[in-house]
């Protein structure tokens, strides 16, 4: 039997213990299950962006130490982008990789990471579009919050009322961090669990509720 080992990354701040653990754990063992694939260890990194090198990631970095000292040949990650959103960064952590002659398979969809080399122009490709595309999805949901304020200053002249959630500096990394947690797949329900558990404070200072988040994320999808 193959043996591997997983690595999974949140960019949430603080201990995560939501659906994001749950989600690329499961996703990551169905992989293993069905390629008879022996998990013999795991690694995190909790609040690091995808936009971060080596140096800036221990659970990547202790990670890439284990493969080397254990002679193991396989790293599963949940998709591509849980080890980098940005191409470049992509790119240089997968050359180490394959400097150890490890294979990183993307679980999601069975794709092998470090296949190829420069001398392979396509499945270089394949990776780049991967993360880039992972990063543009992102820099969408941005840019239509942002357009979506532009265009109410424009009308009024300023923001009147009632600011939304999200307008406040104080709150730009909480509604980030719940857009991330909706995209990946969790509902208004887990969400406001997984803010509480994080001790996220909400507007009121109250505990957040699952109908708070899901006016949060309407507002987000009408944006």
């Amino acid at each position: 039997m193959t043996t591997a080992v997983s690595y999974m990354r949140c960019s949430g701040d603080g201990q995560i213990t939501g659906d994001t653990w749950d989600r690329q754990s499961e996703i990551i063992r169905k992989y293993a299950v069905a390629n008879g694939i022996e998990l013999v260890s795991e690694f995190r990194d909790e609040g690091v962006t995808g936009k971060m090198e080596l140096e800036g990631r221990a659970g990547l970095s202790a990670c890439m130490q284990f493969v080397r000292e254990n002679e193991i040949k396989l790293v599963l990650v949940e998709s591509s982008d849980r080890l980098a959103r940005d191409a470049i960064i992509s790119e240089v952590l997968i050359r180490e990789f394959q400097k150890l002659g490890v294979c990183v398979i993307a679980a999601s969809g069975g794709i092998d990471l470090t296949e190829g080399d420069d001398s392979n122009p396509t499945a270089k490709l394949v990776r780049q579009i991967l993360a880039a595309i992972a990063e543009f999805d992102r820099c969408v949901v941005v840019l239509k919050l942002r357009s979506a304020r532009e265009r109410k200053r424009a009308k009024n002249g300023k923001c009147e009322g009632r600011k939304g959630f999200g307008e406040r500096q104080s709150e730009v990394q909480i509604l980030e961090q719940i857009r991330e947690w909706y995209y990946a797949g969790s509902n208004a329900r887990r969400i406001a669990d997984d803010l509480n558990a994080c001790n996220y404070k909400s507007r009121s200072g109250l505990p957040w509720r699952s109908t708070t988040v899901a006016k949060i994320i309407r507002r987000m999808e009408a944006a």
